[in-house]
Protein backbone atom coordinates (compact mmCIF):
# COMPACT_ATOMS: atom_id res chain seq x y z
CA UNK A 1 0.00 0.00 0.00
CA UNK A 2 1.89 3.91 -1.31
CA UNK A 3 -0.24 5.26 1.90
CA UNK A 4 1.90 3.53 3.79
CA UNK A 5 5.58 5.72 2.28
CA UNK A 6 4.26 8.55 3.51
CA UNK A 7 5.01 7.42 7.11
CA UNK A 8 7.73 5.78 6.85
CA UNK A 9 11.38 7.17 7.97
CA UNK A 10 13.83 5.17 5.96
CA UNK A 11 16.63 4.46 8.89
CA UNK A 12 20.17 3.65 9.08
CA UNK A 13 21.60 4.30 12.46
CA UNK A 14 24.11 1.36 12.25
CA UNK A 15 27.60 2.94 13.75
CA UNK A 16 29.25 1.26 10.23
CA UNK A 17 27.16 3.00 8.59
CA UNK A 18 29.01 4.29 5.28
CA UNK A 19 28.96 7.56 3.21
CA UNK A 20 28.00 4.87 0.38
CA UNK A 21 25.00 3.71 2.24
CA UNK A 22 23.77 6.78 3.39
CA UNK A 23 23.95 8.06 -0.10
CA UNK A 24 21.95 4.81 -1.32
CA UNK A 25 19.25 5.49 1.72
CA UNK A 26 18.08 9.03 0.51
CA UNK A 27 18.33 8.19 -3.00
CA UNK A 28 16.00 5.35 -2.09
CA UNK A 29 13.44 7.49 0.01
CA UNK A 30 13.22 10.02 -2.99
CA UNK A 31 12.36 7.62 -5.13
CA UNK A 32 10.19 5.65 -2.96
CA UNK A 33 8.59 9.12 -1.90
CA UNK A 34 9.34 8.20 1.79
CA UNK A 35 8.24 11.29 4.51
CA UNK A 36 11.97 11.05 5.43
CA UNK A 37 15.10 9.96 6.64
CA UNK A 38 16.62 9.25 10.20
CA UNK A 39 20.88 8.98 10.04
CA UNK A 40 23.10 9.87 12.54
CA UNK A 41 24.07 13.34 13.50
CA UNK A 42 27.41 12.74 11.23
CA UNK A 43 25.61 11.99 8.12
CA UNK A 44 23.32 14.53 8.22
CA UNK A 45 25.22 17.04 5.66
CA UNK A 46 25.70 14.58 3.31
CA UNK A 47 21.84 13.28 3.25
CA UNK A 48 20.80 17.13 2.87
CA UNK A 49 23.28 17.12 0.03
CA UNK A 50 22.12 13.94 -1.53
CA UNK A 51 18.66 14.45 -1.11
CA UNK A 52 18.94 18.38 -2.70
CA UNK A 53 15.56 19.90 -3.10
CA UNK A 54 13.74 16.36 -3.15
CA UNK A 55 10.58 17.10 -0.36
CA UNK A 56 11.98 13.99 1.79
CA UNK A 57 12.26 15.11 5.81
CA UNK A 58 15.83 14.61 7.39
CA UNK A 59 15.70 13.34 10.81
CA UNK A 60 18.81 12.83 13.02
CA UNK A 61 19.01 11.95 16.81
CA UNK A 62 20.49 13.32 19.84
CA UNK A 63 22.13 11.76 22.98
CA UNK A 64 21.64 8.66 21.25
CA UNK A 65 21.42 5.53 22.16
CA UNK A 66 21.64 5.79 25.87
CA UNK A 67 20.30 9.25 26.65
CA UNK A 68 22.16 10.26 29.49
CA UNK A 69 23.99 12.58 28.15
CA UNK A 70 24.67 15.66 29.81
CA UNK A 71 21.67 18.34 28.97
CA UNK A 72 24.40 21.04 27.55
CA UNK A 73 25.56 18.26 25.27
CA UNK A 74 21.94 17.24 24.05
CA UNK A 75 21.59 21.07 23.43
CA UNK A 76 24.72 21.47 21.86
CA UNK A 77 23.92 18.55 19.56
CA UNK A 78 20.88 19.75 18.69
CA UNK A 79 21.94 22.85 17.06
CA UNK A 80 24.70 21.39 15.27
CA UNK A 81 22.07 18.85 13.95
CA UNK A 82 19.60 21.69 13.20
CA UNK A 83 22.58 23.83 11.24
CA UNK A 84 23.68 21.13 9.58
CA UNK A 85 20.28 20.36 7.54
CA UNK A 86 18.24 18.37 10.28
CA UNK A 87 14.61 19.11 9.82
CA UNK A 88 13.14 16.94 13.22
CA UNK A 89 15.47 16.10 16.22
CA UNK A 90 14.51 12.44 17.89
CA UNK A 91 15.97 12.67 21.34
CA UNK A 92 16.69 10.16 23.96
CA UNK A 93 14.79 10.91 27.37
CA UNK A 94 17.18 10.29 30.23
CA UNK A 95 16.22 7.32 31.70
CA UNK A 96 18.64 6.53 33.97
CA UNK A 97 17.15 9.63 35.41
CA UNK A 98 13.73 8.56 35.05
CA UNK A 99 14.20 5.56 36.58
CA UNK A 100 15.53 7.14 39.75
CA UNK A 101 12.39 9.33 40.27
CA UNK A 102 14.47 12.41 39.04
CA UNK A 103 11.60 13.90 37.06
CA UNK A 104 12.42 17.39 37.28
CA UNK A 105 16.29 16.56 35.46
CA UNK A 106 14.36 14.59 32.64
CA UNK A 107 11.91 17.77 32.03
CA UNK A 108 15.10 20.28 32.30
CA UNK A 109 16.90 17.88 29.70
CA UNK A 110 13.71 17.42 27.73
CA UNK A 111 12.79 21.02 27.46
CA UNK A 112 16.08 22.51 26.46
CA UNK A 113 16.24 19.84 23.72
CA UNK A 114 12.80 20.89 22.37
CA UNK A 115 13.42 24.39 22.83
CA UNK A 116 16.14 24.70 20.73
CA UNK A 117 14.18 22.76 17.90
CA UNK A 118 11.26 24.75 17.99
CA UNK A 119 13.53 28.34 18.19
CA UNK A 120 14.46 27.00 15.01
CA UNK A 121 10.26 25.59 13.90
CA UNK A 122 12.08 21.76 14.12
CA UNK A 123 10.21 19.12 15.15
CA UNK A 124 11.26 17.58 18.52
CA UNK A 125 10.38 13.46 18.70
CA UNK A 126 10.84 12.29 22.21
CA UNK A 127 11.98 8.26 22.61
CA UNK A 128 11.24 6.58 25.69
CA UNK A 129 12.61 3.64 24.70
CA UNK A 130 9.95 1.43 26.12
CA UNK A 131 11.55 -1.80 26.31
CA UNK A 132 13.47 -0.42 29.40
CA UNK A 133 9.63 0.65 30.94
CA UNK A 134 6.77 -1.23 32.98
CA UNK A 135 3.14 0.26 31.70
CA UNK A 136 2.78 2.88 34.15
CA UNK A 137 6.27 3.91 33.53
CA UNK A 138 5.07 4.45 30.01
CA UNK A 139 2.08 6.62 30.94
CA UNK A 140 4.60 8.64 33.28
CA UNK A 141 6.99 9.12 30.55
CA UNK A 142 4.48 10.12 28.33
CA UNK A 143 2.61 12.94 30.57
CA UNK A 144 6.57 14.20 30.74
CA UNK A 145 6.64 14.40 27.35
CA UNK A 146 3.67 16.65 26.92
CA UNK A 147 4.85 19.19 29.69
CA UNK A 148 7.56 19.51 27.66
CA UNK A 149 5.85 20.55 24.00
CA UNK A 150 7.17 17.32 22.22
CA UNK A 151 5.37 17.00 19.16
CA UNK A 152 5.93 12.99 18.92
CA UNK A 153 6.55 10.24 21.31
CA UNK A 154 8.56 7.65 20.00
CA UNK A 155 8.75 3.99 21.47
CA UNK A 156 12.22 3.18 20.76
CA UNK A 157 16.16 3.21 19.77
CA UNK A 158 15.79 0.18 17.82
CA UNK A 159 18.96 -0.69 19.89
CA UNK A 160 17.17 -2.31 22.78
CA UNK A 161 15.81 -5.81 23.58
CA UNK A 162 13.03 -5.03 22.11
CA UNK A 163 11.53 -2.13 19.48
CA UNK A 164 7.92 -0.82 19.25
CA UNK A 165 4.71 -3.46 20.49
CA UNK A 166 1.56 -3.09 19.22
CA UNK A 167 0.18 -2.80 23.06
CA UNK A 168 2.70 0.10 23.87
CA UNK A 169 1.29 1.96 20.79
CA UNK A 170 -2.21 1.77 21.84
CA UNK A 171 -1.35 2.69 25.68
CA UNK A 172 0.53 5.75 24.25
CA UNK A 173 -2.71 6.87 22.13
CA UNK A 174 -4.76 6.97 25.24
CA UNK A 175 -2.51 9.04 27.08
CA UNK A 176 -1.18 11.40 24.99
CA UNK A 177 -3.43 14.47 23.90
CA UNK A 178 -4.17 14.21 19.75
CA UNK A 179 -1.86 16.91 18.91
CA UNK A 180 1.15 14.46 20.45
CA UNK A 181 1.59 12.25 17.59
CA UNK A 182 3.34 8.54 18.20
CA UNK A 183 6.25 7.27 15.94
CA UNK A 184 6.72 3.83 16.29
CA UNK A 185 10.50 2.78 15.81
CA UNK A 186 12.37 -0.50 16.19
CA UNK A 187 11.77 -4.07 14.64
CA UNK A 188 9.51 -2.90 12.28
CA UNK A 189 10.13 -5.38 9.54
CA UNK A 190 7.42 -5.86 7.53
CA UNK A 191 3.73 -4.82 6.08
CA UNK A 192 1.69 -6.43 8.56
CA UNK A 193 3.48 -5.07 11.17
CA UNK A 194 3.63 -1.53 9.55
CA UNK A 195 -0.41 -1.36 9.48
CA UNK A 196 -0.55 -2.87 12.77
CA UNK A 197 1.43 0.08 14.23
CA UNK A 198 -0.51 2.52 12.18
CA UNK A 199 -4.04 1.23 13.35
CA UNK A 200 -2.54 0.99 16.78
CA UNK A 201 -2.03 5.37 16.46
CA UNK A 202 1.01 5.57 15.03
CA UNK A 203 1.72 8.43 12.74
CA UNK A 204 5.64 7.73 11.78
CA UNK A 205 7.33 4.52 11.25
CA UNK A 206 11.45 4.45 11.55
CA UNK A 207 12.52 1.24 10.01
CA UNK A 208 15.26 -0.15 7.86
CA UNK A 209 12.96 -2.46 5.90
CA UNK A 210 11.03 0.14 4.27
CA UNK A 211 11.46 -1.78 1.24
CA UNK A 212 10.15 -5.07 2.04
CA UNK A 213 7.08 -3.06 3.84
CA UNK A 214 6.27 -1.47 0.74
CA UNK A 215 6.65 -4.55 -0.91
CA UNK A 216 9.45 -3.03 -3.45
CA UNK A 217 11.49 -5.70 -2.02
CA UNK A 218 10.13 -9.16 -0.89
CA UNK A 219 11.03 -10.17 2.50
CA UNK A 220 13.65 -13.41 3.13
Amino acid sequence: MEYLNSYIEHTNLKPDATHQDIIRLCEEAVEHKFYGVCVSPYHVQLAKKTIKKAPVKIITVVGFPFGYNTVASKVEETKKAIIGGADEVDVVMNIAAFKSGDDATVLNDLQAVIMACHLQNKLAKVIIETALLTKTEIEKACRLCVDSEADFVKTSTGFASSGAKVEDIELMRKILPAKVKIKAAGGIKDHEIAVAMVNAGATRLGTSASLAITGVEQTV
